[in-house]
Order: C-alpha cells, then sequence, then structure tokens
C-alpha cells in the first residue's frame, strides 16, 4: 500500500530508455512512491544499425505500468497527471492508422552517413546548432535518417503518414493526438522559433523536403496540456480514461528537468555509461565544441547548450570487467561493490597520476570534436604505473572531459556556477569530489537520483495544472542534498594535467583515423 506519510494525489512518469520502459509514482512535492521496469531487445540487423519494435515498447509500458499501480495499491483515481520520456531520434514511420510500418530506427543508428555529409555541403543558418557552423553533423539526427529512408526504403516513406521521434509516438498510443515536442523539433530537427521555423532549403538539401507533410504541425512547449488519456490506452494500461496528459520530451533533457536545471548558470551532468552536459542560457549563443544554443528547447525564452562524452562510466566498467575479474569476483562473493573497492585502492594515488593521462574516447568523441574515429589514447606508462593509476588515470578522463566541454560553454559566453549531477557516478563520493576539483565548479547532488522519470512528473504535474510552469515545480519538487566544494589548492594542481588533456588528442587525431580506416 502507499506509504501513509505520502498524500495524494500522484503523478505517473513514463521514461522508454534504450534497455527498458520504467513506470513511477510520484507525489506532488517530488518524493517516489514506487518504481517498476520491464526490459525488451535492441536488434541489429547490419553493423552501425539498431532497431527496436514499438509493439515491444507498448507492452512493456502495459507491464511497468500495471505492476506499479499494483505494488502500490494506489487507486487510478488518484493519478492526476501522465507525462513521459523517451530516446530521442529514434525514428518510427507510422500509416494513417497509426500502426507501424517497420521496426524504429534508434537513436544510436548511424546508417545515414551519408546523408549527414551533405549537411557540410550547405551554408544555412540550421548549421549554426552544431558548434556555431564549425562541427559536422552526425548521422543520428531526424533529417538525415528521414533522408534515408526515402532514399532506400522507398515504399516505406511513401506509406508513412507520420514519421516521428518516439516521444511523438507515446504522444498518439496515450491520446490519439499528433503533436511535436519543442525540445525533439529544437535539439535533433533544427527547428529554431528565432530564424522563422523550419529551415526548409536545407532539408531540401538533404534530401528530404517533402517531409514536413508527415511531421506532426503542432509545435508544444513540454509541460503543455495534449488531451486526456484515451479509452483503450486506459484500458490497457489500468487508469482512468480523461487522466490529463501532458507534453513529454527526450529522456536527457527530462534529466535535466528532473535536476532543477531549468534557469541559466546551472549545468546538468546526466551520468552512467556517458556523460550528457546541459545547460541553459538566458540569450542566444553557438560556439565551437558544443550543440546548441537551441531556442526554446527546454524553458519558453532560454537557450539550451549539449555537450558530451561518448565514454565515461563504460570507461570504468572496461577496466573492471577486463582487469579485475579476481577483485569483482571475490566483491561479489562477499556482497561488496567492487567500484567501492576500486575507489578505495586508487585514493591514494596523486593529482595526475603520476602522469598518466587517458583520453576517454573509447567510443569516439561527442564534443568537442564530433569525431566518430576518435580513439582513446594514454600517454605517459613507466614501470611504475600500477592498476590503481589506471583506475585513477580513467576517473580523471571523464573529469577532464567534462571540464572540456565546460570551456566550449565558456568559451562562446555561457559560465557555469554549479554542476548538478545524478546518474550512476554520483554513487562515488570521491569521482563527484574530483570532478569539482578538475573543473573548480561546485557539484550538487539532490534527493532523487533517478532525475529522468522525476522530470518527467514535473512535466505531468505542470500539464494537470498543479504547477504553473516548469520552475515552479522544481522549486516545489527538487531538493539539494549536498555540495560538493571545489578544493582550490587540488584545483590548481589539476590544471596542468587539464592542459596535457586537451592537447592530446589533436597532435594523434590523423593517426586515430589512420587506424580507424585501417581496420574498417
Amino acid at each position: 500500500m502507499v506509504p501513509p506519510t505520502y498524500d495524494g494525489p500522484f503523478l505517473l512518469g513514463i521514461d522508454f530508455g534504450t534497455e527498458s520502459c520504467r513506470a513511477a509514482i510520484f507525489d506532488l512535492a517530488g518524493h517516489p512512491i514506487a518504481f517498476a521496469a520491464t526490459p525488451y531487445v535492441t536488434s541489429h540487423p547490419r553493423p552501425g544499425r539498431a532497431e527496436q519494435s514499438p509493439q515491444d515498447w507498448w507492452e512493456a509500458l502495459i507491464a511497468s505500468t500495471r505492476r506499479v499501480m499494483t505494488d502500490t495499491g494506489i487507486p487510478a483515481r488518484e493519478i492526476s497527471g501522465i507525462s513521459y520520456d523517451a530516446t530521442t531520434m529514434t525514428v518510427v514511420a507510422m500509416d494513417q492508422n497509426g500502426h507501424e510500418l517497420r521496426p524504429a530506427i534508434m537513436w544510436m543508428d548511424v546508417r545515414a552517413t551519408e546523408q549527414s555529409a551533405r549537411a557540410e555541403t550547405i551554408d544555412h543558418w540550421a548549421r549554426l546548432y552544431n558548434g556555431g557552423g564549425t562541427m559536422p553533423a552526425t548521422a543520428e539526427w531526424y533529417p538525415f535518417k528521414a533522408a534515408w529512408l526515402k532514399e532506400n526504403e522507398p515504399d516505406i516513406y511513401r506509406q508513412a503518414y507520420r514519421l516521428v521521434d518516439a516521444p511523438e509516438w507515446l504522444t498518439y498510443k496515450l491520446t490519439g493526438e499528433w503533436t511535436l515536442n519543442i525540445n525533439s523539433a529544437a535539439l535533433r530537427m533544427y527547428y529554431n522559433r528565432d530564424k522563422g521555423g523550419w529551415p526548409v532549403e536545407f532539408y531540401e538539401h538533404i534530401g528530404c523536403g517533402d517531409v514536413f507533410e508527415k511531421i506532426p504541425e503542432r509545435i508544444l512547449d513540454l509541460g503543455t496540456p495534449v488531451g486526456g488519456l484515451a479509452a483503450g490506452p486506459a484500458q490497457d494500461l489500468g487508469l482512468l480514461p480523461g487522466t490529463p496528459v501532458a507534453q513529454g520530451c527526450p529522456d536527457a533533457w527530462a534529466g535535466q528537468i528532473g535536476l532543477g536545471v531549468v534557469d541559466p548558470g546551472k549545468t546538468a551532468i546526466i551520468t552512467g555509461s556517458s556523460h550528457v552536459i546541459t545547460g541553459q542560457s538566458a540569450t542566444p549563443l553557438h560556439g565551437r565544441g558544443f550543440f546548441g544554443g537551441y531556442t526554446d528547447g527546454v524553458i519558453p525564452g532560454q537557450y539550451t547548450c549539449e555537450g558530451g562524452l561518448v565514454s565515461s562510466g563504460s570507461v570504468l566498467k572496461w577496466f573492471k570487467d577486463h582487469f579485475c575479474r579476481d577483485l569483482t569476483a571475490a566483491a561479489e562473493r562477499l556482497g561488496l561493490n567492487p567500484y567501492k573497492i576500486l575507489d578505495e585502492r586508487a585514493a591514494q594515488i596523486p593529482v595526475g597520476s603520476d602522469g598518466l593521462i587517458i583520453n576517454e574516447y573509447f567510443q569516439g568523441n561527442r564534443t568537442p570534436y564530433t569525431d566518430s574515429k576518435a580513439r582513446g589514447v594514454m600517454t605517459g606508462l613507466t614501470l611504475g604505473t600500477t592498476p590503481e593509476h589506471f583506475y585513477h588515470a580513467i576517473m580523471e578522463s571523464v573529469c577532464y572531459g567534462t571540464a572540456h566541454v565546460l570551456k566550449a560553454f565558456s568559451d562562446a559566453g555561457f559560465t557555469t556556477t554549479e554542476m548538478v549531477a545524478c546518474g550512476g557516478a554520483t554513487k562515488s563520493r570521491d569521482w563527484m569530489q574530483m570532478h569539482a576539483d578538475v573543473t573548480g565548479v561546485p557539484v550538487t547532488l539532490t534527493e532523487v537520483g533517478d532525475a529522468v522519470v522525476l522530470g518527467s512528473c514535473m512535466l505531468a504535474a505542470v500539464g494537470a495544472g498543479h504547477y504553473a510552469s516548469i520552475q515552479e515545480a522544481a522549486a516545489h519538487m527538487v531538493r539539494e542534498t549536498e555540495r560538493i566544494e571545489p578544493r582550490a589548492d587540488v584545483h590548481g594542481e589539476y590544471q596542468f594535467y587539464l592542459e596535457k588533456y586537451m592537447e592530446t588528442y589533436p597532435r594523434v587525431q590523423d593517426l586515430s583515423h589512420d587506424m580507424v580506416d585501417h581496420l574498417a
């Protein structure tokens, strides 16, 4: 049953991640009540391709929602609002009856490399979002996948009444309404209200100028009421028809909202296998080494800046899995966390890891280089280098990469006053302190570690009329629990090593590309 200290009404948040669908219930004060998750599979029909079944998504949503409702005993009438997030640039083709025409093309799918390369051959304001026009476009984004589909699966493209991002698929499934959330539109589809909307000539140059017929016309700000939960979905999910549904968004930016990063100055650090780094600016800005600033992408009248590391926690996991097997096995037998043991062993390694510097580009670089052919680099190995040095240097590399992104923001005029973090890395107090020490910026932790699904519940609260704005919801539903200040002396020590980290990859970039091309 519901804990007696929590009173309704309640909010239902839905999170469609890469691996599972999670449903969560929160109260209006942002207290988590219960979670449930149901996995689904990703298929890889060819190298560089990734697809999922929307039918699997829907079945997972039904299972997760029914389980969380059953486990809590909350009556359906107490759910006062629903919202959601999903992976972005996961493209779904649907016919006029709302049936999917093929498996969804996932965000990580890079089949549209040829189409994305066309973006480099046009001088257009749309390219401002790509490092002020200095960074290459990525094949992950919407117009390139649309052009690929038109050229390679013309029958599917012709039959598609709608070609939408995953959040829009869910909007339709829940309400029967076709909308487009401003976050997907601005961040991955090049829509810019300041420039008049869609970059039509840019899309035509890419090869899909007619795709606007397949994009929903209603572009809604996040948290805007969409409509009531339709009867059929309500029956499937065990909820009441007519329950208010608010416009959702892509998952990382639900996480930004759930961290309370809704005003200029703060920067969200969403950690896991990768780092997503986002923040808000009061003024439009573009610059080398980051994506954005996206007009109205999270909060109307503000501009969202985005950077990130492709590999962060995944590099630590790589080291643990391949070089610490005995330690990991022993820790698991004793019910201990192997990462905590490694943290303790590496605690005595000095700043700079005795000269061992690692670039964490094991799966490429998202920013500041946007280089899919980047690979990890290690310099400074000696006969005195130990496994603890490697572990410590990997932790430092992620902090260096974070500082490099913040520098790109700063160079364009956006200064970070505070980092608000969530995700797996926050379980390591040492690593969070290292983030603060390397960057010189305080790190704040919040009460709810699962910021993504909290963010979706905050949008539900706004859409249901409990709060007038996302900022008001943040004031009531997000609470800071700890602030980790940078240590001035340690920050000073780190600046030499940070400079060497930033100098390393440009010196070996050509070598990295040669090796990748040779192995292709």
